[in-house]
């Protein structure tokens, strides 16, 4: 070979990951006995030999990565970032996670930071504003970084984007409110001028346009207490709204209490359907349709993803996009459909 073994040679030789190799090497009781046996017997035919003290010194920091997350007080990307982890941890990586809480210059401070300690890799939901300096660091460092959920920077050779289709998803909400018989629809939250909210809006607005109506789009913050000021502007605007589409789920649960305080029963009075189908779309009364971005799943294929980015040297497309599905409660059908 010319030059010693390494833990990625032994990992082809065997055909198994190099994280099996390493589970391999620490004897973790995971590993089955028929793939131990196979990379023990790869290491001998290529003349491997585990420097214990040296992959102790690398693994103080290795096999670590650093996900950070705009708005951890969002319920939605707390489902994120547990089924993240979670994904990751099965495949032998750690996670060191991160709130930014919306804030650019935090963000750039806890990116520079995990560099520092030597994460392998990052996957990253940006915050909103001038995330340029972040990447630019991260970029220096060559450290694999993804961009998830929001698309932040336009390096897409560098910084891989994914998210889900928020535009069909919007297409989706929109149709189905049609066809329960909806006049007048609105569209209510999501600040303007963002990526997410311009996507989930121009799903809205195409299907609106298709069949020749006025629509109302009211923009602001994504949070319950603007989804429940929303209700009663609308109510007192626009009183012929009959159909919403909410930019969030949390935008779509104030509205279901201010409809409530108004009078307003949802599901027949008006319909409503959230975005993102978080746990506790559920469990609302009236239960809450929403479009669901099935967030275990882009969590598996993001930590897929980065670990063969890390270990096989695949990069990733430049932009990928994960399917969504409506998923239709109460809300909109009716309580006693």
């Amino acid at each position: 070979m010319g030059r010693k073994p390494t833990i990625i040679d032994v990992a082809k030789a065997a055909g198994v990951s190099k994280s099996t190799v390493s589970l391999v090497l620490r004897n973790s009781p995971t590993i089955r006995d028929e793939t131990r046996e196979t990379v023990r017997k790869a290491m001998a035919e290529i003349g491997y030999v585990y420097n214990r003290s040296a992959a102790n010194m690398r693994t103080s920091n290795a096999g670590l990565i650093g996900l950070v997350i705009n708005d951890l007080r969002n319920p939605f990307f707390t489902e994120f970032a547990t089924s993240l982890q979670m994904a990751l941890a099965e495949r032998s990586y750690a996670a060191v996670i991160a709130n930014t809480d919306e804030d650019p210059a935090l963000q750039e401070q806890v990116v520079t930071s995990m560099i520092e300690h030597g994460v392998s890799a990052f996957l990253i939901c940006p915050a909103y504003g001038d995330t340029r300096c972040t990447f630019d660091a991260i970029a220096r460092a060559g450290v694999p970084a993804m961009q998830m959920l929001r698309c932040a920077d336009d390096r897409l050779d560098l910084f891989p984007f994914t998210a889900p289709e928020y535009v069909e998803g919007g297409r989706d909400a929109t149709r189905h409110l049609l066809e329960m018989g909806a006049k007048r629809l609105a569209f209510v939250g999501g600040l303007e001028g963002r990526s997410v909210t311009e996507e989930r809006k121009a799903g809205f607005l195409d299907v609106t346009r298709e069949v020749g109506m006025d629509p109302v789009v009211i923009t602001g913050q994504s949070s319950r207490a603007f989804g429940h000021d929303a209700a009663r502007r609308l109510t007192k605007e626009h009183p012929e709204v009959d159909g919403v589409v909410c930019f969030s789920d949390l935008v779509s649960i104030g509205m279901l209490s201010g409809c409530h305080e108004l009078g307003r029963e949802v599901g027949t009075d008006i319909r409503i359907v959230g975005f993102d189908n978080i746990q506790e779309a559920a469990q609302t009364y009236p239960a809450l349709s929403s479009v669901g971005c099935d967030i275990a799943s882009i969590g598996a294929q993001a930590a897929r993803t980065v670990v063969e980015w890390l270990e096989d040297g695949k990069v990733p497309a430049r932009e990928s996009r994960t399917p969504v599905e409506l998923v239709i409660r109460q809300s909109s059908r009716g309580r006693g459909a």
